[in-house]
């Protein structure tokens, strides 16, 4: 019954969380929004102290549910697992093995050293959630920059092995977050525990554990890395393996009172994990009726050749060199957003207006960055505050977007297109949604000078719709430079 409850909990969120990064973050955030913000390092890193609570309380009281049903990276590797047990024919394959003690607890230090340090990339490269959502943008969401597909190739091909040869080899040996909840898992209120007088030393339960943290010779289980999945209960016949309260006087060697009593506790258990993660339930199946027309919504424009007056091929816009990059309305600055942005690229599937990518920066590498030439970041848009789970990009309005500075507009007048009239074409001016750019004479002398824009600075929210609407190909004569600090009227 456990084992059951895990599955259908742990599907429901790994298919709501696969569905917000295949595109659909836009349609589906007012329902599974909250999936992301309950992941544990983007919780941590928007300082959400009651979600980091609530997982830590989760797991002191029933181990690493966490593991088992929340993140969608390990739900993945139970799923490659699975593959693999049918395909050999093996569903008990697993033995006890022990604890990468260096290999694990050298990652994690080497982690919170980067964490604390701002290396942002090997951050991003092994914290578990980014790392699944960056896989299943890159291979579905059509994102195809060299360094990104580089590191989402390796992290597939490095998890997917692991996964298929050793179960949950990852989640005990390398996942920073593994590790952290295992310093309280191993201190469960509830555990799996060997009933001596029942266990028959069948190795049933060892071998069904991809965790392979069962030892059934001696007797023990390292609850520092049981991942709390219940194929170890389900397995033993005999019923020498219970999941129950660990603490305590041991039972008598006298017989039990019955079926009742032990039905009763599953019952108990069964119910209060259903209410610590049952809203999954409810939220994610009332998104079921509106699946078709999301999946139809959220599907991507195929690039089409676009002529000249059907005479020339436009040539696509390059991105120009920028004294600062552009981090989003929101962001509040660029320390902050890169400061708390785990690369999960969230925002990245939900914008509509393909402002925001992967960046192939080294010391940002992965995180996203603004780019203005595919189009501009629309005022009244505020997708990606919406469904940041990190805090790196905070929930604005509308109304608060069009009161935030996150760069200013700069004119390059040797690429200006003048007609053949000698009259500059003033596209940037016309299309301002800020109403920052004028056009002014050049020689406020001579009547007869050339139209001219300029840019009152004071006005220029960074929105780029001057950048992406110019017609200077392939840079636009005027470009967009970021704000290290946004600037609020």
């Amino acid at each position: 019954m456990l084992r059951k409850i895990r599955i259908i909990l742990a599907a429901l969120f790994f298919i709501g969380i696969t569905l917000l990064f295949l595109g659909l973050a836009g349609v589906l955030e007012p329902w599974l929004g909250w999936m992301p913000k309950i992941q544990f390092l983007p919780a941590f890193l928007a300082v959400n102290v009651g979600v980091i609570a609530a997982l830590l309380l989760l797991t002191f009281i029933f181990g690493r549910i966490y593991c088992s049903v929340i993140c969608p990276m390990g739900v993945y590797q139970d799923i490659i697992s699975w593959l693999s047990a049918r395909r050999k024919g093996k569903k008990a394959r697993f033995r006890f093995g022990r604890e990468l003690k260096v290999l694990r607890y050298g990652v994690w230090v080497l982690f919170v050293i980067a964490l604390v340090a701002g290396v942002h990339a090997f951050v991003s490269i092994l914290a578990p959630y980014s790392a699944y959502g960056r896989m299943v943008r890159t291979f579905f969401g059509g994102d195809t920059s060299l360094p990104v597909l580089t590191v989402a190739i390796c992290t597939f091909v490095v998890i997917t092995v692991l996964a298929w040869i050793g179960g949950r080899t990852y989640c005990n040996a390398i996942c920073p977050v593994g590790t952290t909840l295992s310093f309280v898992s191993r201190f469960a209120l509830l555990r799996p525990v060997f009933d001596k007088e029942k266990c028959v030393r069948c190795h049933s339960c060892e071998r069904r554990c991809k965790a392979h943290c069962i030892d059934v010779e001696k007797g023990e289980i390292d609850h520092s890395r049981c991942v709390v999945c219940f194929d170890c209960i389900g397995a033993c016949k005999p019923g020498g393996l219970k999941y129950k309260f660990a603490y305590g006087k041991k039972e008598a060697a006298a017989k039990p009172s019955g079926k009742p009593a032990d039905a009763s506790r599953r019952a108990f258990m069964a119910g209060t994990a259903v209410a610590a993660t049952g809203a999954a339930a409810a939220k994610a199946a009332a998104t079921v009726t509106a699946l078709t027309a999301a999946v139809s919504a959220g599907a991507q424009e195929q690039e089409k050749k676009r002529l000249d007056g059907g005479l020339a091929e436009i040539l696509p816009k390059k991105s120009p060199q920028r004294t600062a990059p552009i981090t989003p309305f929101g962001s509040g600055s660029a320390k902050h957003f890169y400061q708390h942005c785990t690369a999960c690229q969230l925002c990245v599937t939900a914008c509509p207006n393909n402002v925001l990518r992967p960046s192939v920066k080294l010391d940002h590498l992965m995180q996203p960055e603004m780019g203005y030439e595919n189009g501009y970041c629309r005022p009244e848009c505020t997708k990606c505050s919406e469904v940041c789970p990190a805090g790196a990009i905070l929930p604005i309005t509308a109304e608060e977007k069009t009161a935030i500075h996150v760069g200013t507009a700069t004119v390059d007048y040797d690429l200006c297109v003048v007609n053949r009239d000698g009259v500059s074409c003033g596209n940037c001016a016309r299309h301002c949604p800020a109403g920052a750019i004028m056009m002014v004479r050049k020689d406020k002398d001579d009547p007869d000078s050339l139209m001219i824009p300029t840019v009152n600075e004071a006005r220029c929210i960074g929105c780029g719709a001057c950048e992406n609407l110019c017609p200077s190909r392939p840079l636009s004569a005027i470009h967009v430079n970021g704000l290290q600090v946004h600037i609020k009227d």
